[in-house]
């Protein structure tokens, strides 16, 4: 366990690594953040094809419509970003160039959505059973590659990004995103989903091809070894759960500001594993069609680029802790516009569902500013990936209940389901105003 004194001594080594000429010339930043933001760019436009809020669990309901089964794609998602980043924590930040991780797991991101193209291909119509496993397995497999691949994004972010130019890119990669995903769903999603389930398989390629795509970049990035020795601290866990298990409670025990960080995390995680039952909501309750997942998705993206101008800049200038704070309360409205909705008759509540993607929106800002926080809170370059794999795991924590809550919707009914979620998120907030700024310690 760290001393005082030696967290002290590390924040200060941290801070002067990142606001020091030495640590971020000028021009290595500019070129880094330019390369990450179009990294982020080609993988946000992937992305849209996979929303999860709106089209992976509408696909699954296509194959085999059950709460259950709609609760299982948060459990294996927030799996992905919890345990396995955990683990590897510890061997990423010994890495003395840590843009191959990003290669590698992009390319096994698209890996993964090429294979559910040739499953759906083969499979969709003709076995129900088999296909839900085969879709729930590689979406397993792909919840661990995405987990990876964040964590090895928020650590380029640590090393590469100074602090106060991390708002700046959120706002590049996430408004041009933002444009080229909608552009991209105008284009090829509608069509496809008019067609259908037929044409799933070609909505998994698409995205498949933008992540292949997307995993050429990092070969763009600077990155110097030069935080070799800072990054093979004797204090990194071994690769092993048993290690970061005991490192993970060491951290929490040495740094309150992180126990409030991963509580806060906690209580947000009611709004990430509610949002599957959304579409389901607005399809068995409303009568929504397929094609209306078109306007969802454009709306959620729009939010999330609008979110991203008045986030980043606020991140950068005023810090961290505010930001969540009012990102998290936005974020708890989701719900309570669901439920609002339900009490209109069904024609005009469908016709105005679109508004429940304006706060849901938001998701993408409120964890990309998780993982800020986490950055800012670590010791040093070396303790960063475990800071945020440490918010991971208290992000996926409440999940185990997720599958339960979908058989909770279908035995009492989704309103009470979102009112409850919504009272939870507001313990969040509350939560979240007793945060540290991290700038401040």
């Amino acid at each position: 366990m760290r001393t005082a004194a030696q967290q002290q001594s590390g924040r200060a080594t941290s801070s002067s690594a990142e606001g020091a000429p030495e640590g971020h010339p000028p021009e290595r930043t500019r070129r880094n953040l330019l390369v990450i933001a179009i990294y982020q760019v080609i993988a946000r436009t992937g992305w849209i094809f996979k929303t999860e809020t709106i089209i992976m669990p509408a696909v699954l309901d296509a194959v085999a419509d059950a709460g259950f089964l709609r609760g299982m794609l948060p459990v294996l998602a927030r799996f992905g970003q919890s345990l396995p980043p955990l683990v590897v924590a510890g061997p990423l930040a010994r890495m003395p160039l840590k843009k191959w991780a990003l290669v590698t797991t992009t390319l096994a991101v698209a890996l993964c959505f090429g294979l559910l193209a040739i499953a759906w291909s083969l499979f969709a119509g003709g076995h129900p059973f088999l296909l839900a496993g085969i879709y729930l397995t590689i979406y397993a497999i792909f919840a661990v590659c995405n987990g990876l691949n964040l964590l090895v994004m928020a650590t380029l972010h640590g090393k590469l990004i100074p602090v106060a130019s991390r708002g700046r890119l959120m706002v590049l990669s996430t408004t041009v995103g933002s444009v080229t995903a909608i552009a991209a769903a105008i284009v090829l999603l509608g069509p496809w989903l008019e067609a259908g389930e037929s044409a799933f398989d070609k909505i998994f390629l698409a995205t498949a091809v933008f992540f292949a795509v997307a995993a050429v970049v990092p070969l763009m990035i600077n990155e110097p070894p030069t935080l070799l020795e800072r990054d093979t601290s004797p204090t990194q866990p071994t690769a092993s759960l048993r290690a970061a298990v005991q490192s993970w409670r060491e951290m929490l025990a040495a740094d309150h500001g992180l126990a409030r960080l991963c509580l806060v995390a906690t209580f947000f995680s009611v709004a990430l594993f509610l949002f599957p039952h959304y579409q389901a909501f607005a399809r068995d309750r409303l009568g929504t069609q397929l094609p209306s997942l078109l306007t969802w998705v454009v709306v959620q993206n729009v939010a999330t680029g609008l979110a991203s101008v008045i986030a980043g800049p606020a991140t950068d200038r005023r810090g961290t802790r505010i930001v969540l704070v009012v990102l998290m309360a936005c974020s708890g409205l989701t719900p309570l516009v669901v439920v609002v909705l339900s009490l209109l008759p069904h024609a005009t509540a469908g016709q105005l569902f679109w508004l429940v993607y304006v706060p849901l929106g938001i998701n993408p800002i409120l964890m990309r500013t998780f993982s800020n926080a986490a950055l800012e809170l670590a010791p040093d370059l070396a303790a960063q990936p475990r800071y945020v794999s440490l918010v991971g795991v208290a992000l996926a924590a409440p999940f185990v209940v997720s599958p339960f809550v979908g058989s909770l919707v279908d035995l009492i009914g989704f309103r009470p389901v979102f009112l409850g979620g919504a009272g939870v998120i507001g313990l969040g907030v509350a939560a979240a105003i007793g945060l540290p700024e991290p700038r401040e310690r």
